[in-house]
C-alpha cells in the first residue's frame, strides 16, 4: 500500500506571507540592539551586507526550487548535483538543525517579551508555548499557514509603528553618522561584518520555503516568484527600521536592551510599549511555527532516500502532514530552548546556515553546467552564486 503523501494546498499569497514571517519573526525584534552593540551607527550597514548574502542565495535557491522541487530541499540538491547520499543527509540535517536552534532561539526571545506582562516561570512559559505551537504545526499546513499569515500581519504592523515612532524621533544618530564611510577604517569594516554575521540571523526564513514544495501548487512557477518577493518585503522593512531606531535611540541603549524595537517605539512616539510588546511576542511565535514546520518538512524528505530517516517519511492519513517528523522537531526545539543562551544560539544557526549557502551556491553552479532551468523557471546569472559563495564564506571568516 502507498504510504500517504502531502497534499498541494498552497498558493502564492500564503506562501509569500510564510516566508516573510519566518525571517520577521527570526530575529528583528531581538536581535537589532545586538547588532547595535557591535556595529554602533554603521548598523544599517550591517543590515545591508546580511540582506546581500541573502539575497544572493535567495536567487540559487529560487532556481533550484524550480528545478527540484522536493520536501527535502537543500539535501535534495546535494544529492542531485554531487550524487552522495551521505553528503546530502548531512546538508539535510545541518538544515534541520539550524530549524530547530533557531526556533529554540527565538522562543527564548519571545518568552523574553511575554515576561513583561505575565509572572511565571520562563521554563513553564517556554515549554507550554513550545507544545501548543507543535500541535498547531501538526494540524495542517494550510492550517498552519493560515496562522502564521494572521501572526505575519501583525509583525508588520509592528514594525510600522516602530519605524514611524523612530523617525519622530529627534535624531541621537544622525543619517550623516550612518552613512559614514570613514568608520570602517582601522578595523571598522571587520567589526561591521562580525555584527552582519549577527544580523544574517534575521534573514533566516526564505530557505525554508522551499522545503513547502511538495505542498505548493505548482511549484515550478510559484516557488521562485515567492522567494524574490519575501525576501524583497522583509529588506524594505528592515532598512526602515533599522534606521528609524538609530534615530530614536543610542546605540550602546539599545545594546542594553532586552526589548530595543519596544524602547524605539516609547521613545520616538512617547506612548506606551506595550503594543509593541504584544507584537512582538506574536511575531516570535510565527518564527518558532515556521521552523519547527520546515524541520519536520526536511526531516520527512530525508526518509524518502534514506532508511536512516524512514522513521519520518510517514504523513498522517487525514492531517496529510509529517507528524513523528513534527514531534521530533518541537520536541529537539524545547530541549534547546532550556539548555542554551539567545545569542549562543543564533550565532550556531548563522554559522550552520552559511556553511549550507555556500555548498546550496556550489550545487547551482554544477547543476547550471549540466543542464538549463526547466520551462518556466528562472535562470539566476552565474555571478549570482559565486558572489554569495564570497560573501557567506567572508560572513564566516569575520
Amino acid at each position: 500500500m502507498t504510504a500517504p503523501a502531502l497534499r498541494r494546498r498552497i498558493g502564492l499569497g500564503l506562501l509569500v506571507f510564510y516566508g516573510v514571517g519566518v525571517m520577521v519573526g527570526a530575529g528583528i525584534f531581538v536581535l537589532v540592539g545586538k547588532v547595535a552593540g557591535d556595529a554602533g551607527a554603521m548598523t544599517p550597514l550591517a543590515f545591508l551586507i546580511a540582506g546581500a548574502a541573502a539575497g544572493l542565495t535567495a536567487l540559487s535557491f529560487a532556481e533550484l526550487s524550480a528545478r527540484i522541487p522536493e520536501s527535502a530541499g537543500e539535501a535534495a540538491y546535494t544529492r542531485e548535483a554531487f550524487g552522495s547520499r551521505p553528503f546530502a543527509n548531512l546538508i539535510g540535517l545541518a538544515v534541520a538543525l539550524v530549524g530547530v536552534v533557531s526556533a529554540a532561539a527565538i522562543l527564548k526571545g519571545g518568552v523574553g517579551y511575554l515576561l513583561a506582562f505575565v509572572d511565571a516561570p520562563r521554563f513553564w512559559l517556554e515549554l507550554g508555548l513550545g507544545v501548543a505551537l507543535g500541535l498547531i504545526a501538526a494540524v495542517g499546513v494550510l492550517e498552519s499557514l493560515a496562522f502564521a499569515a494572521i501572526l505575519t500581519v501583525v509583525e508588520l504592523t509592528g514594525l510600522a509603528l516602530v519605524a514611524w515612532g523612530g523617525f519622530s524621533a529627534e535624531p541621537v544618530t544622525t543619517f550623516a553618522e550612518m552613512t559614514d564611510v570613514s568608520q570602517l577604517a582601522n578595523g571598522g569594516f571587520a567589526i561591521v561584518f562580525s555584527a552582519a554575521l549577527l544580523a544574517f540571523f534575521a534573514f533566516i526564513g526564505f530557505e525554508d520555503m522551499v522545503n513547502l514544495a511538495e505542498e505548493v501548487i505548482d511549484p515550478v512557477r510559484t516557488m521562485p516568484r515567492a522567494i524574490i518577493l519575501a525576501v524583497g518585503i522583509t529588506t524594505l522593512f528592515y532598512c526602515l527600521v533599522s534606521v528609524a531606531a538609530l534615530f530614536a535611540v543610542a546605540p550602546a541603549d539599545l545594546a542594553l536592551s532586552e526589548r530595543p524595537l519596544a524602547l524605539v517605539f516609547e521613545r520616538g512616539s512617547g506612548l506606551s510599549p506595550n503594543v509593541i510588546l504584544v507584537i512582538a511576542v506574536f511575531a516570535t511565535l510565527n518564527g518558532v511555527l515556521a521552523q519547527i514546520v520546515m524541520s519536520a518538512r526536511v526531516l520527512y524528505g530525508l526518509g524518502r532516500h534514506s532508511p536512516a530517516f524512514g522513521w519520518a517519511h510517514h504523513a498522517h492519513p487525514r492531517l496529510g502532514t509529517p507528524l513523528r517528523a513534527t514531534a521530533a522537531a518541537t520536541a529537539a526545539v524545547l530541549v534547546l530552548a532550556f539548555a542554551a543562551p539567545i545569542e549562543t544560539l543564533a550565532e550556531a544557526t548563522s554559522y550552520l546556515l552559511l556553511c549550507v549557502f555556500i555548498v546550496v551556491n556550489a550545487a547551482l553552479l554544477v547543476l547550471k553546467r549540466r543542464s538549463p532551468p526547466p520551462a518556466g523557471a528562472p535562470n539566476a546569472p552565474w555571478i549570482a552564486p559565486i558572489l554569495a559563495i564570497v560573501i557567506s564564506f567572508a560572513l564566516l571568516v569575520s
